[in-house]
């Protein structure tokens, strides 16, 4: 398979990828919830029936447009996590009118928007900033929240469903107990706020998402429902936040070596910020780095080699500091491989991905738009 890989390739293995998608499942039938998986990492049709096969029938996208490509693969319950897109009206309701559709809304704005001008009923889920500060609504808004549940509660179209938040703050962490803390904070908060209307809206749920928390805890108390995504390939970050091993690790990139400077000890390889994007690692050491270097086989790749790292990206060209041992080790010709950093955002700019037995996997972004 590798030698007829001639330009930057994202390779998948898909024992790995399935070994990560039924840790999940297993993980949530555990704890009796709800696994919604974040389908923006690998936003795949193929790596999607996987996830059907351990019984997923709910799934988070992160766009309408990503809906709509699930929705024509036959997924029929899909949360759109972002807030909802008033100027895409037109696409809520196609959709609404197909799927059993789940948005997200911030602003009383939203609401009115949306209770105004929805044909069809959606189910509509209150967004809580709990310590990530992207966006939400602050847990003790107590007069904004009223408004926008009263105003739901006088819609026919909304139907309240719940509260969700997104510990974004968790990839910010190295330790776990820090990862754990976080998660329960944030679980106390949504509480907090599902009480205040529990007496009149007994239905509400509970629902969190963030890979670091959901891979590292075993016990998962307190929501009806996770939404992890990243879980599906890992990557570095997600490796030096201590959410999986290397071994874990499904994508990696092949790319091609194009030049080698021995005055310094660089390989220049084919592969840039278009390739892997330009997300970066900061080492003990202070260094930063946007990729490890592994040795490709036809069976996969070995665990990261010391002494070698991708220091350096610009659009097409990567640059690749090495020990002089390893250094000799590579040719012009070659190929590399290279671990990302953030596996969805490498994802989405490769566009697909090729199987370990070299067959091709789309990616929503490959695909044209329809419709």
């Amino acid at each position: 398979m590798l030698e007829h890989i001639t330009v930057p390739t994202l390779l998948l293995d898909e024992t790995k990828c399935r070994q990560n998608i039924k840790m999940m499942a297993e993980k949530a039938r555990r704890n009796n919830i709800r696994l919604r998986p974040h389908f923006k990492t690998h936003q795949s049709t193929q790596v999607g029936e996987w996830f059907r096969e351990q019984g997923t029938t709910g799934i988070t996208v992160s766009s309408l447009t990503m809906a709509r490509y699930f929705a024509q693969h036959g997924w029929d319950d899909i949360l759109v996590a972002i807030p909802v897109n008033i100027r895409e009206i037109e696409l809520v309701n196609e959709l609404a009118s197909q799927v059993q559709l789940h948005l997200v809304a911030v602003n009383i704005e939203t609401v009115e928007a949306l209770a105004q001008q929805l044909q069809h009923p959606v189910k509509l889920w209150l967004k809580i900033d709990t310590g990530y500060r992207r966006t939400g609504i602050l847990p003790h808004s107590h007069e904004e929240l009223d408004h926008i549940v009263h105003l739901l509660e006088q819609s026919d179209k909304l139907h309240f469903t719940g509260v969700l938040a997104h510990d974004g703050h968790t990839y910010k962490q190295t330790d776990k107990e820090a990862i754990r803390t976080i998660h329960h904070t944030t679980v106390f908060l949504l509480h907090l706020v599902r009480d205040r209307y529990k007496a009149r809206l007994p239905e509400l749920q509970v629902s969190i998402g963030d890979t670091p928390s959901c891979s590292i805890l075993e016990t998962i108390n307190g929501v009806d429902e996770i939404r992890p995504g990243n879980y599906v390939f890992y990557d570095l970050t997600q490796q030096h936040i201590g959410s999986c091993s290397f071994e874990q690790i499904a994508v990696c990139m092949a790319c091609p070596v194009i030049a080698k400077h021995p005055e310094r000890n660089e390989i220049i390889v084919h592969g840039g910020s278009v390739h892997f994007s330009k997300d970066s690692l900061l080492e003990l050491d202070g260094s930063v780095i946007f990729g490890r270097v592994v040795e490709l086989s036809e069976n996969g790749w070995s665990a990261p080699l010391e002494g070698i790292a991708l220091v350096s990206l610009s659009q097409e060209h990567g640059t690749v500091r090495t020990s002089k041992e390893l250094f000799d080790r590579y040719k012009v010709g070659d190929l590399m491989g290279i671990l990302p950093i953030h596996s969805c955002l490498t994802a989405d700019a490769m566009r697909g991905y090729t199987s370990l037995d070299g067959k091709h996997l789309e990616h929503l972004s490959g695909v044209p738009v329809v419709g």
